[in-house]
């Protein structure tokens, strides 16, 4: 309980899925949580009541992280309420499938704006509050961000370019012991995946060597071993948990 005892963590996408997976793992060794959503009002207070059931503490902030103010009121709410940043958790995400010829201006622009766009805002924002003291920040990538995925040509390009920004960043601010790695998941049972079913999913799942779908706790667990110091060493890494899949 007491490894990340007194940090104060910022998690985009909290309301759901890894990331409301990522902010009670985080809460359950210590730290405080700032949870950020776009439109799951529901989804949020959920991830907060689960996180009280156990002793935890954590608030949540409403705010579209496409828009640079939007990063900013985030950055600004985690510093008003705690006065501090440690972790900036750089998780929310949106996906689509279809053909790269079909998609339209609109498409394009939200899937980078989500996906690439807000977490550089996110982290340009809070920096400036990390330098001096040092902290972590972890980007929720994903395994098309390094190999690509027909018919997720816009979310893989928007996923490549996190794992660059990512290995970029990591070199600017090691000296400021700032430390920036990368969590390229695969399959994992969230709601963005629940279209796979019956067959479809079975068959997905025999495609990967481990057999199964992967679980937001097992990203959730990882993300807690980079922000402390047991990975004191280890910046710019793209850490991809798969099951062995790519």
């Amino acid at each position: 309980m007491s490894k990340l005892l007194g940090k104060v963590a910022i998690v985009t996408g909290g309301s759901r899925g890894i990331g409301r997976d990522i902010a009670i793992e985080l809460a359950k060794n210590g730290a405080n949580v700032l949870i950020n959503y776009s439109k799951d009002e529901e989804g949020a207070k959920k991830t907060i009541d689960i996180i009280k059931e156990f002793g935890g503490y954590a608030i949540k902030v409403k705010e579209d992280i496409k828009s640079f103010k939007g990063a900013k009121n985030v950055v600004d709410a985690a510093i008003n309420k705690f006065g501090a940043i440690d972790i900036i958790i750089n998780n929310a995400g949106i996906s689509s499938l279809g053909l790269f010829m079909d998609a339209s201006e609109e498409d394009i622009d939200n899937l980078i704006g989500v996906n690439l766009k807000g977490p550089m805002y996110i982290t340009r924002h809070g920096i400036p509050h990390m330098i001096g003291r040092g902290g972590n920040i972890i980007n929720i990538s994903s395994m098309w961000g390094e190999v690509g995925a027909s018919c997720e040509v816009i979310y893989s390009a928007s996923k490549g370019g996190l794992n660059l920004f990512t290995k970029a960043l990591a070199k600017e601010m090691a000296p400021s012991n700032i430390r920036v790695n990368c969590i390229a998941p695969g399959v994992i049972d969230t709601d963005m995946n629940a279209f796979l079913q019956g067959e479809e999913r079975k068959s997905l799942e025999e495609e990967i060597p481990m057999g199964r779908f992967g679980s937001g706790s097992e990203i959730a667990k990882c993300v807690v071993f980079l922000c402390t110091d047991d990975s004191s060493y280890l910046t710019g890494q793209i850490i991809r948990i798969d099951g062995g899949l790519i």
